[in-house]
């Protein structure tokens, strides 16, 4: 058997990113000891009869000290408060990443509580699912999908590629970019889409003259597919708005726009306009499945029933 790219990884928070990790680790040996963090007792207890964790502890502290990797997998605005519970546990050497969809703001709040000597690089795994819990996790959740690193200025090389190989490693494509960057990026690719879902099925629920159960009889795809995003995490993302609000009001500046635009071609009968838009999205959807971020198949490629899991 290999040598293990650490000796003790130490995920902070044990939800569907968190335990996804433990499987993904486990599958490629890439941690000599997994331990974990979380508030909640049925949550430890959870982790360790379903073996993510060899020990569990119910402070983040206790959880990091002594890890050579450790992983904040809560929502974005929890990470500095924790930082500063963990900064003086973390040991010289140690890597300390996340895996949040904003990544200035956990530059701003947990970089001040990092020692010296601690590796700092925040990481956002684009991949998941709209179910959370220990339970939901899946090895396969970041095969083949990306991984961005946003290292600081002065990031220790060598940390950023021993965390490039353990993404890679994990099933990731990786790429590093800045984090203004990459909040510009994910808010129209991921922040602004999901808003939008959140609304369009609050717009429906509240509808007067269409009832709850019209709503759900008669949901066609694209609704249905709305209320899959809307199910994600409320915390995860009501931080991740609250986090990432000058580039998420940015884009739905010129989503604003755009949707001007349409209102006019309908309002006007104006066909070929809305023929042009409508061709040119469609060219998007295909350049995803060919990029292998998703496939033609019915759902949008989703997974039905419970994913696999490793050793079943």
């Amino acid at each position: 058997m290999s040598t293990p790219m650490f000796e003790r990884a130490a995920l902070i928070g044990l939800g569907l990113i968190g335990s996804s990790l433990s499987h993904a680790m486990r599958r490629g040996g890439l941690a000599r000891t997994i331990v974990g963090n979380a508030q909640s007792e049925k949550t430890r207890d959870t982790a360790l009869r379903l073996g993510l964790v060899s020990s569990v502890y119910a402070t983040p502290a206790e959880a990091a000290r002594d890890a050579d990797l450790v992983v904040l997998c809560v929502p974005v605005g929890a990470c500095g408060a924790i930082a500063g519970q963990m900064g003086p546990h973390l040991r010289a050497g140690a890597i300390l990443t996340d895996v949040g969809s904003v990544k200035g703001a956990v530059l701003r709040d947990v970089g001040p509580s990092v020692p010296k000597g601690v590796h700092f690089i925040p990481g956002h795994p684009i991949a998941g699912t709209e179910h959370s819990g220990p339970e939901s996790g899946f090895a396969e959740l970041f095969d083949g999908r990306w991984c961005v690193l946003t290292p600081p200025q002065g990031a220790d090389q060598a940390a950023v590629d021993k965390l490039t190989a353990f993404w890679r490693a994990c099933g990731s494509h990786v790429e590093v970019m800045d984090a203004q960057h990459h909040d510009l990026v994910l808010a129209i690719t991921s922040h602004v889409p999901h808003l939008i879902a959140y609304n369009i099925v609050n717009t429906a629920r509240h509808l007067e003259r269409v009832t709850d159960t019209e709503v759900i009889k008669f949901s066609a795809g694209g609704f249905r597919d709305f209320t899959r995003i809307a199910a994600s995490d409320p915390v995860m993302w009501r931080d991740v708005f609250l986090n990432n609000k000058d580039a998420v009001l940015e884009m739905l500046g010129r989503f604003s726009e755009d949707l001007t635009a349409l209102q006019r071609a309908i309002r006007f009968g104006d066909s070929d306009t809305l023929y042009k838009l409508f061709v040119e999205a469609r060219s998007v959807r295909r350049g995803i499945i060919e990029a292998g971020q998703d496939t033609a198949a019915p759902d949008f490629g989703r997974q039905h029933g419970t994913p696999k899991q490793p050793g079943t």
